[in-house]
Parts: structure tokens; sequence; C-alpha cells
């Protein structure tokens, strides 16, 4: 059911969910019948990078291939970082999650024996992508699910507000504070609750050019870090390397399916660059491909993904989402090679969760592209992340389900961040365009310096929350990049080009070492914690 802000109980015993993306609608699904409070900043089914998902979810369903099988591919490409038992964990609940989402009312693709039909993608051994109608299986699912969580009478759904602070107490957290998206004037709104689960998505919209939507600005990484949380990985963001460079903001996707059906990636000259550089060409993982395509951008040649041997005129039956987007754009894919560049699209960190996706603060648990569970490493594998997300959301669910939870704790009287602030766009359009250059798919220290000592100057300054929050995201991703002296997967440094054998560790940092970063750097002084932060 649906409420209006208003009617909600400002103290509850209900799970509250803080997202209406994959990882959100799932879990609460999962927990039913047990009451939960929905919160989704955007209209259910919309502002959710998982509903813009054309990949597809990685699983090993096909005759002959194997969860051991998926779980080395994942491993081979996350740069020594992928927890090897998170791997295989979620390997092997692969089948039973998809299953679910059937039952929820996904219609998976299927062969014409009818079973789930499977495509391949980069760095995959064997075709074990299950996709819905060639490149939609995001729209798809997120459709499915919400109107699973419409009819489902234990779910009370509040749409249009974001979380803009976590309230804590003793190391535990006792609820929210909600503002009306948009609306910087509005009162924010305290909620109380011991059983929070933060599935808010990823900092995409904290690049310049990015794949997320709006909504995909770090603001659950931001409130979780303020209040003390344990962050996990944050200088690793995944490029994808075939964006369509058609000036709009995000920028539409093509699938890496393109490249899995034989499309190919070429220069303004008509060159492939692919197969001088890996074994696997156009298929190598994501981090390699999206440097190339850098690359020859770089050098002036441009970038071009080639589907027109391919597909040729199979193209729009086959790959409806991006024919849709290329024509809106004046590019026919049928005829014509679609220009590309690499662009934000996923987030390997976030909120350090254990086994069963609960955080270092006590009562708060974070599961999908907020959450950073070992899974990805510093390279994620192509269509494992909304895998990720229905296994993790579907552990937080039992999690929660064998506690009982505690009575809601007693509102503070004054609200945890005051300041609601019409953000200003001028310093938003600053923040992104330093990602872009500084922290983007080639970095080097003093380009990460310049972007640390920045993004600490607005965190501090900045009047509006939101911009408040974006500018915290941000100085936690440029802070450990700064820190990661060596190139790593996604993590690419000019500067420190080789791969250390003794940084082979992920990072545990917090919001209070960030800022010791940026103090440091301002004082031109090491900071004292500043090699902790890889631990």
């Amino acid at each position: 059911m649906t409420n209006n802000i208003h009617n909600l109980t400002r103290s509850t015993d209900d799970v509250v969910i803080v997202g209406g993306g994959l990882a959100g609608l799932f879990c609460a699904l999962k927990l039913a019948p047990r009451p939960v409070t929905l919160i989704s900043a955007a209209p259910l089914g919309q502002g959710a990078s998982s509903a813009w998902a054309q990949g597809g979810i990685a699983a090993a369903v096909a005759e002959g291939d194997t969860a051991e099988a998926h779980a080395a591919d994942t491993i081979a490409v996350g740069g020594g970082l992928v927890d090897e038992t998170v791997a295989l964990g979620i390997a092997r609940e692969a089948a039973p999650r998809i299953h679910d989402l059937l039952a929820y009312g996904v219609p998976f693709d299927r062969d014409l024996e009818g079973r789930l039909a499977v495509g391949r993608e980069a760095a995959h051994s064997a075709r074990r992508i299950v996709h819905v109608r060639g490149d939609g299986a995001g729209a798809a699912i997120i459709a499915a699910l919400s109107d699973a969580v419409r009819r489902t009478p234990s779910i009370r759904l509040i749409e249009g507000f974001v979380a803009e602070a976590l309230l804590t107490e003793d190391g535990a957290v006792t609820g929210l504070q909600l503002r009306e998206a948009g609306n910087s004037a509005a009162r924010p709104t305290m909620i109380a609750s011991r059983t929070v689960v933060l599935a808010t998505g990823g900092i995409g919209h904290l690049y310049a050019v990015t794949t997320n939507p709006d909504e995909a600005s770090g603001s659950g990484l931001a409130i979780a870090a303020r209040a003390g949380a344990v962050i996990a990985d944050p200088e690793f963001v995944q490029f994808h390397p075939t964006a369509i460079m058609t000036g709009r903001d995000p920028a539409p996707l093509a699938t890496e399916a393109l490249r899995g059906e034989g499309a190919t990636l070429i220069n303004g000259k008509g060159e492939r660059f692919m197969p001088a550089l890996h074994p696997l060409a156009e298929l190598a993982p994501r981090d390699i491909v999206a440097r190339a395509v850098f690359a020859e951008i770089a050098a002036g040649r441009g970038a071009f993904l080639d589907a027109r041997a391919a597909l040729g005129t199979r193209f729009a039956e086959t790959f409806p989402t991006v024919y849709a987007s290329c024509i809106a754009a004046g590019i026919d894919p049928a005829a014509q090679a679609i220009p590309i560049a690499p662009a934000a699209h996923y987030h390997m960190g976030g909120i350090a969760v254990d086994a069963r996706g609960l955080s270092s603060i006590d009562g708060l648990w974070a599961g999908g592209e907020v959450s950073s569970t070992g899974a990805h490493g510093a390279n994620r594998l192509a269509s494992n992340s909304l895998l990720e997300a229905v296994v993790y959301a579907a552990r937080i669910a039992d999690d929660i389900a064998g506690r009982a939870i505690p009575s809601p704790a007693r509102l503070p009287d004054a609200l945890v961040t005051p300041r609601g602030g019409r953000p200003d766009a001028a310093a938003v359009t600053r923040l992104r365009t330093m990602m872009s250059a500084r922290v983007g798919v080639i970095r080097d220290g003093d380009g990460l310096a310049e972007a640390v000592r920045s993004f600490a100057a607005l965190e501090h300054e900045a009047t509006s929350t939101a911009v408040r929050n974006m500018a915290t995201a941000a100085l936690l991703v440029a802070a450990s990049a700064w820190t990661r002296r060596e190139s790593r997967g996604a993590h690419v440094r000019s500067d420190h080009p080789a791969d250390l054998p003794a940084l082979a560790q992920r990072t545990m940092t917090t919001l209070a070492a960030a800022r010791e970063v940026a103090e440091s750097l301002s004082e031109h002084k090491l900071p004292r914690t500043a090699q902790s932060l890889i631990a």
C-alpha cells in the first residue's frame, strides 16, 4: 500500500528499507509478511540504476556450466581483491534467486525447448547471462517486482522522499531523517526505527558522464559514512566502455551483450583496436576495454561500436532498447557505427558489510550497489551486480527475520542536519567535472590531491544537504584513490602504473580518515592514517 508521508508514524516497529531498486524491492518482498516501510526517492519503478540494466543476470543455469566456473571467472577479473568465499556463495545461490524472480513474474527469455536462454558477456567463460527481450532485463525485473510490492499488504510504500541522515546512538541505528525529494525548502521528517536497510544505489551521478540516473549520487554512502560506518573499496569505480555519446545526461548505454553477439570496436579510421591489446579482444574485462576506448578518444581518433556486420537489420529486434536510443539521437545502428565513450557505471566500493549484509553499525544493513561485499574486488564481472543484489537482499531478509526487533528509540529533539538549502547547480557541475577529470578512467597523484582538497572544502561549505552528501561521497572515493599508489583493476594511476603485491588487499576506511587525508594535503604533510586506509 502507498502512504503519504504525513500519515507516516514517526516511531515504527517496521523494518525500514530505503531504495526502490532491485535490492530494496526484493528484500521487502522476502520479508513479507513482516511489516516493512519502503522509502523510494522516485516513483516506484523509476530512478533506479537496476531498472536501466540491459545485460541481465549472471547465473550458471545452463547445461555444462557450474557455480565454481562462474566464481572462477569473477575472481579472475577482480584484480586480486575478490573475497573467494563470497564469490562462490553468490554463484551457488544464483539459480534459486532466478527461480524467485520467475515466481514474481519476471519474463526471462527462453529457448525453443522452454529452457532459460543464456547469452555471453565479457570475461565469462560460458554463456550464462539470463536476459529479458535481449536488452530489457533491468526494466522488466523492476516492473515485475514493483507490481508485486504494490500487491503486498505488509509493505507500506513512501514515494518521493530521500534519506538525508542516519540517526544513531551508541553505535546503533535509531532511525532516519527524511526530506521530500527535490524540495529543499520542505521541513525534514524523522522516523525512529532500529532496523534499517539501505539500498540507495551507487555514485555514478557524481561524474559528468554516467549511465546512472540522477538519484545515484552517493547519498546512502554519505549518510552511512557520516554516521561512522566503515566504507570498503571506494576508489574502485567501473567505467562502462560503451556509453552512447548523444549529448544526453545520463548517457544511454550500449550493452556489452552487443559485443557478445559479435559487434566490434573501431576508431574513426575504421580500425579495430582491441585485438592488439587483449586475447579476448572486444570481450576483454571492462576495465581494459574502457581504457582502450579512452585512449582512442584521447588520441583524437574517436571510438565507435560497429554492429553492422554482426547484426545489421536484426539490430532493432534483438536489442530494441539500444536501437531506440540510437534512433532518438539520429543514428541508425544497422547502417552506422555508434559513437561511444567510457562512462561511470558501477561502484565496486560502498558500505562494508558481512556475509549477511550487516554493516559496522548495529541495526544497519546495506544491499545492492551502496554496499561492498567483496564479491567484485577491484573490477566487477559483467552482470554480477544484479545477482549480488538479489542474493544479498534475500540474506538480509533472512537475517532480519531471525531477530527480535527492539522497540524504537526516542526521536532526538533537534535535526541531525538542519540545512536544507537549494542545491547550488554550479557547485554540482564543478564537482561532477572534477570527478570525471581527476578521479576518472586514468588518475594521477596531483589530480587526485586537487580533487580531495576541492571535495573537502565543498563538504564543509555546502549550504545544501544534497550537495554536502555528494561532496562526502566524492571525498571518500578521491581520498582512497590518492592513498592507493598503484594500478589495480578499475583504479589506474599513470604515476603508479604497476600493481604492487603488498597492496593486494581491500581498502577499509572511514570518513574521518578521508578528512584526515584532505587535511594533510592542505598542509602538505603525510596523514598519520593514510597507509592504514588499506587493510
